[in-house]
């Protein structure tokens, strides 16, 4: 018999759930997922043509999928998405905290630093750890399973912008929270964090010149990164390959150096 681990099916018979997977980063890891293997309830909290997208892309690969829809703003939602997950399948062995909200782009960009920093602390920190605690709990119950995070490269650097205080303090959160969360999931669940850096995406593609220099510049490997760079990484760390590493934050920023 052939280890699924060389057939480039690692997560085969696993179930996952990405959160904020309707577009971006989330939609690369959802389809990463499944290309390893793995059934995945794909959410969103508005965007839900572009979820059943994702989700019909990856039934037609083989795998299982299915659409969730919640603004994990609110705390009963996300009590509400945990409850509709465990509904569709009896285990969920892979979770992904992705969903965050989006201060740069759209109507929230125009929004003030305390209005972006209440959305921000709202969805990315509190939802990351609502959600963690209670999949954490039914995970370590039934004997396993492995939850990532979603940080940012430049939380520990710092950045000097209001986006860099914003995200500094919200990802940060979730950078410190993600390591106090292994220690009390060990042994049976695996917690980690993925900081990406430069990434193309909505926010990425519409930047201006100066920012993109600057992206292409900071990266020693000369390039942004693509969502695609974020979601191997996931797909690694969700896989038995990692099974030794848990309580850390991978930075996936093309070795970017800063001053």
């Amino acid at each position: 018999m052939t280890h699924p681990a060389r057939t480039g099916k690692e997560l085969t018979g696993r179930v996952a759930v990405v959160t904020g997977s309707s577009s971006g980063i989330g939609r690369a890891i959802a389809l990463a997922f499944a290309e390893a293997g793995a059934d995945v309830l794909v959410h969103c909290r508005q965007a839900r043509r572009e979820a059943e997208a994702v989700a019909a892309e990856i039934n037609r690969s083989g795998q299982g999928s299915g659409v969730l829809q919640e603004d994990l703003a609110e705390a009963v939602a996300c009590d509400r998405l945990v409850d509709e997950a465990y509904a569709e399948h009896e285990r969920i062995d892979i979770w992904v905290n992705n969903a965050g909200m989006d201060v740069l782009t759209g109507q929230a960009a125009s929004l003030g630093f305390d209005e972006k920093l209440d959305l921000l602390l709202a969805v990315d920190v509190k939802a990351t750890i609502r959600l963690s605690r209670l999949v954490g709990e039914r995970m370590k119950a039934a004997g396993g399973g492995v939850i990532l995070n979603l940080g940012w490269d430049q939380a520990e650097t710092g950045m000097n912008t209001d986006s860099g205080q914003l995200f500094g303090a919200s990802k940060g959160a979730v950078m410190c929270f993600t390591r106090s969360l292994s220690v009390a999931l060990a042994p049976e669940v695996r917690v980690n964090c993925l900081a990406p850096g430069w990434i193309r995406t909505a926010w990425g593609e519409q930047a201006p010149e100066a920012w993109q220099h600057r992206a292409e510049g900071e990266a020693v490997l000369g390039r942004w990164g693509a969502p695609e760079d974020i979601a191997a990484a996931a797909r690694f760390l969700a896989s038995p390959a990692a099974a030794f590493i848990t309580g850390q934050t991978m930075r996936i920023n093309g070795g970017a150096v800063r001053t």
